[in-house]
């Protein structure tokens, strides 16, 4: 940890968010260790969360409103960090909001290296009424935390949770910040490309935020199916399968993962009747299914003509959990 703290800018992306953004931003306002700078991005918002941002800001010369139009959660964060100026970058969604010390103990993490690049903690898991749901919501998982391995970044969700992370600004423009054309995964794409490049990271097992899961999250949205496959396709572009060193990215990794998410995305669709949504997810199985190995690709193949007709569809949705279990 330096002998002195860090300068940090608390960054959130506000979009619709009035009846979350009083507790998101005052959690910001009330840490022990303070931000530096609080920038609130509201990124075309049409109710007034805003006016309440300001509102609670008041005359705090730290906090800053900028407004854009609307052009989705990374565009609004890659703008939040171009117009400040802390060494290190907290984002915190709408949502979502921080225990007193979660900047303070974040800090504790940091390493004196060259070449560190982010600190991340557990977080709880609470509900859309804002009732807790899950104690250390990472801790219960088995995903690897740090990440200290490509296959497992790619095998699957890196749940580093953007608003329980404290990242270099170095190491954030050093990879060009968030892509803006993903609404969805867009975390995973950031944190992969830093680890790629060779930033190290630091968890702090103990959770310093709540992270507020509700139909109404980005997860839930079409959108997020859409930038799924968008970040499907760059990972399949980027990691080939390589024959030569019997490693198989594609086949063993990648295409599980992803088929997974397709299927179920068809699923939800089926059931809610919502049958563009279930073509619009056919089109993403038939995408991966060329990558997946032989005997998955013939189940697949078999199953699909039925998934194209509804009252197949709907049967087929039936005896969904044996197909999933393919993958």
């Amino acid at each position: 940890m330096p002998d002195t703290a860090p300068t940090i800018v608390a960054i959130i992306p506000l979009y619709n968010g009035a009846k979350f953004i009083e507790r998101s931003l005052r959690s910001v306002l009330s840490q022990s260790l303070p931000a530096s700078e609080v920038v609130v991005v509201d990124d075309g918002s049409r109710d007034d969360g805003p006016s309440i941002a300001r509102d609670i800001a008041g005359d705090d010369p730290r906090v800053r409103i900028i407004a854009k139009p609307n052009g989705g959660q990374s565009s609004a964060r890659n703008l939040g960090v171009a117009q400040s100026r802390g060494a290190f970058i907290a984002f915190l969604d709408q949502d979502d909001w921080w225990y007193p010390r979660h900047l303070e103990r974040l800090v504790d993490g940091l390493a004196d290296s060259p070449r560190f690049g982010w600190v991340y903690s557990d977080v709880d898991e609470y509900d859309a009424a804002g009732k807790l749901v899950q104690i250390k919501m990472l801790g219960a998982m088995s995903t690897e935390h740090p990440k200290r391995s490509l296959l497992r970044c790619i095998a699957e969700d890196m749940y580093i949770v953007p608003s329980a992370a404290l990242i270099s600004r170095e190491a954030f423009e050093s990879v060009g910040g968030f892509d803006e054309r993903l609404v969805g995964y867009e975390d995973d794409d950031l944190f992969l490309r830093l680890f790629r490049e060779g930033w190290e990271n630091r968890f702090v097992d103990e959770a310093l935020s709540a992270w507020r899961i509700h139909s109404g999250s980005a997860s839930y949205s079409p959108r997020m199916a859409k930038s799924g496959m968008l970040y499907a396709r760059k990972l399949l572009e980027q990691f080939p399968d390589d024959p030569a060193r019997s490693r198989y990215l594609r086949r063993d990794l990648i295409a599980p993962r992803f088929i997974r998410v397709a299927l179920s995305s068809y699923l939800r669709s089926v059931q809610a009747n919502d049958w563009e949504g279930a073509k619009a997810a056919l089109s993403d199985i038939d995408v991966i299914r060329p990558y997946l190995r032989l005997r998955q690709r013939a189940k697949l193949s078999a199953a699909r003509p039925a998934m194209s007709v509804r009252p197949l569809a709907a049967m087929l949705a039936a005896v969904y959990p044996g197909l999933r279990r393919l993958f």
